[in-house]
């Protein structure tokens, strides 16, 4: 990957390559220090190169392919502080524009891409304060929820610009926010009020109203959210009160408002992946469990609603895992604990997944 790094991000273009943006690299003589550059990997030729610089390091922030393919990418940490400043690569120029800035410097948030093409943030933290304030972005519009907040926003990508919109009902972070087949997002679980909750509640893009739906079955943060093809959400991992990892999986159905629990993963899992896959099912990768990583793979069906463990990889990793058009998962590695990786690895899921 030419520089090793954590704590980045991994976009797929539309022309299939991945952008990998920021971070953090161990080459600093007083330990990790921030990278500003990011580079483009083809998965055709398997080759990494170099992109223009982003106009400011950062690491922990939040990366979106938007509608018309440039990636915006917002917030994180620059150091010591959190950010608000947003900017743009386009693949075309290939170079870094700066744009709006979200109104609220917010971490460990929540973000989602609507279908009308803007981008809601909720949620996070400012300072030491939870947030329930949410904002949007219209590239054709950003909705981003920041953790432990309950405001939010929307990014206009029409206009650069980011505008407040409703506030949730409870501020919350480390929650996750899944954009549903009927257009609404539904945020789930997270840190609130001092203690894990298992509430979720959807926003409505029509009214930019926020309302309360069915509670998780467990409290839970740290966790995957992924939208089915079924139309439901499968919510896996994560942390519980006793900052344990789980290893419990649970389904909501938009039709109903509820939660149902369905088959456990076989290892507990926090700080990991799920990724969607063409055939329906969903790769579940790597975790952080006791400052360590573990390496396994595993598949949840949702015709059988069990999960299938397939093999391990070679390095125990936290990782981002996007999947490819060609029926690959990168495995982009990272471990936060013990080394700063420069492999990548390729999961066949045409092999095993059938």
């Amino acid at each position: 990957m030419i520089i090793t790094r954590i704590h980045h991000t991994a976009s797929v273009l539309k022309d299939g390559k991945i952008l990998i943006s920021g971070g953090l690299c161990n080459q600093g003589f007083d330990g990790p220090s921030m990278i500003l550059g990011a580079v483009l990997y083809d998965p055709v030729i398997g080759t990494w190169t170099p992109t223009a610089n982003m106009n400011s390091p950062r690491y922990f922030h939040k990366a979106l392919t938007l509608k018309d393919g440039k990636v915006l990418i917002f917030g994180g940490i620059d150091g010591p502080e959190s950010l608000s400043s947003a900017e743009l690569y386009d693949p075309l120029t290939n170079m870094w524009i700066k744009t709006g800035s979200m109104n609220i410097v917010r971490f460990d948030y929540a973000t989602a891409k609507l279908e009308n093409g803007k981008v809601l943030v909720a949620g996070g933290w400012i300072g030491d304060d939870l947030l329930s304030s949410a904002e949007l972005y219209d590239p054709l519009t950003v909705l981003v929820a920041s953790e432990n907040s309950e405001s939010a926003e929307l990014f206009d990508p029409s206009t650069g610009m980011w505008t407040n919109t409703n506030n949730m009902n409870n501020p919350r972070t480390s929650h996750t926010a899944t954009v549903l087949k009927n257009s609404k997002v539904l945020v789930t679980g997270g840190y609130s009020h001092g203690r894990l909750t298992n509430n979720s509640e959807l926003y409505d893009p029509s009214t930019q109203l926020w309302t309360n739906t069915g509670d998780l079955n467990y409290r839970r943060r740290m966790h995957t959210a992924t939208l089915l093809a079924n139309g439901k959400v499968l919510v896996v991992g994560g942390d519980d009160d006793r900052n344990y990892a789980l290893q419990s999986a649970e389904l909501f159905d938009p039709s109903t408002g509820l939660w149902t629990e369905t088959g456990s993963m076989h290892k507990v899992r926090e700080y990991f992946t799920a990724t969607l896959l063409e055939n329906g099912k969903v790769l579940v990768i790597g975790d952080k469990r006791n400052r360590d990583s573990q390496s396994t793979i595993e598949f949840y069906d949702p015709v059988t609603e069990l999960w299938t463990k397939i093999e391990s990889l070679n390095i125990k990793q936290q990782h981002s895992a996007p999947a490819l058009n060609n029926e690959k998962v990168l495995m982009d590695d990272e471990n936060h604990y013990v080394s700063f990786l420069n492999s990548t690895e390729f999961y066949d899921t045409s092999k095993k997944s059938q």
